[in-house]
């Protein structure tokens, strides 16, 4: 029984070798796509996952005026001081570096053409 249908699978391959070599074909490109993606997707992922391991652990960012959830209303946030990232510097331990910030928007002209940006510096 099972060598019957063997045979008859062989003959059928050998009446449609165009089609067979086609199929086997996609076949073969289909696997190579997918395995091809898949590598792909974990490569992006590994060098996403070392880019952002580069920054380290020890890193720390602190804004002032940051708040929990909603709220409105009021001025404007008060800004740190040069001198209040040195105090935050000598007076928490284990810190190697401090590098104030100052954030702020302004118009670029360049060109004859206008630009509303953030700059940082």
């Amino acid at each position: 029984m099972l060598y019957s249908v063997f045979m008859l699978a062989l003959r059928s391959v050998q009446r449609n070798l165009l089609r067979s070599f086609l199929t086997m074909l996609g076949i073969v490109i289909g696997v190579s796509a997918v395995i091809t993606m898949v590598t792909l997707g974990n490569g992006a992922t590994a060098a996403i996952a070392s880019k952002i391991s580069g920054l380290g652990t020890n890193l720390l960012m602190v804004s002032p005026g940051q708040r929990q959830g909603g709220g409105g209303g009021g001025g404007g946030v008060a800004q740190f001081t040069e001198a209040d990232a040195l105090s935050i510097a000598a007076e928490i331990g284990g810190i190697q570096a401090v590098a104030p910030q100052a954030r702020t928007s302004a118009t670029v002209v360049a060109n004859g053409r206008n630009w509303a940006t953030g700059v940082v510096g």
